[in-house]
């Protein structure tokens, strides 16, 4: 087992996380390496594989308006995709990804390997999620398990976010 991947299950399981992915272009890819580990029963609650605009509607509440306005490779939609799993689960953590993992982009100016990202808390009755964009190289495989992989690996980063938000500084 990767080491990083290891460690993030550890997080998981000491801070009593309960997980769900909504995917797109990784297609289950992060579900299916969090259940690869032994025991992942524990945190790992469901996985939702919305590859299409009307599944993201139907299953995760996307709306129209963000996917027309934004397009479908958007940290908006990542965003809406993130907290719809979080709504439709059990769950109080939720990773989701949308993107391009090639072969091309097909009429889209966005590049092959632009992958967006979100990550939802749900922490003391809050909502708090985060989003990103990253840019993987490689061949279509090879940006997914990249983009798979990146996902958990920023769970802990984001979860810290929301149970000790850093101080901010009020200097007038």
């Amino acid at each position: 087992m990767n080491e990083n991947l290891e460690s993030v299950l550890h997080y998981l399981e000491e801070n009593k996380l309960k997980l769900v992915t909504a995917e797109s272009c990784t297609a289950g890819m992060i579900a299916s390496t969090l259940a690869e580990i032994p025991g992942c029963g524990s945190w790992l609650e469901c996985a939702f594989v919305t590859y299409s605009p009307e599944a993201k509607m139907r299953c995760l509440g996307v709306n129209a308006e963000t996917i027309e306005k934004y397009n479908l490779t958007s940290e908006e939609v990542a965003r809406e995709m993130a907290e719809g799993a979080l709504r439709a689960s059990r769950a109080n953590v939720a990773l989701s990804d949308t993107g391009l993992a090639g072969p091309s982009n097909g009429d889209s100016d966005i590049p092959v390997g632009t992958v967006c990202f979100a990550w939802s808390f749900e922490h003391d009755a809050t909502v708090s999620t985060f989003s990103e964009t990253k840019k993987f190289d490689g061949e279509r495989n090879q940006i997914r398990q990249a983009a798979a992989e990146y996902a958990i690996d920023r769970v802990w980063y984001y979860h810290n976010q929301v149970i000790k938000p850093q101080s901010r500084n009020s200097t007038p």
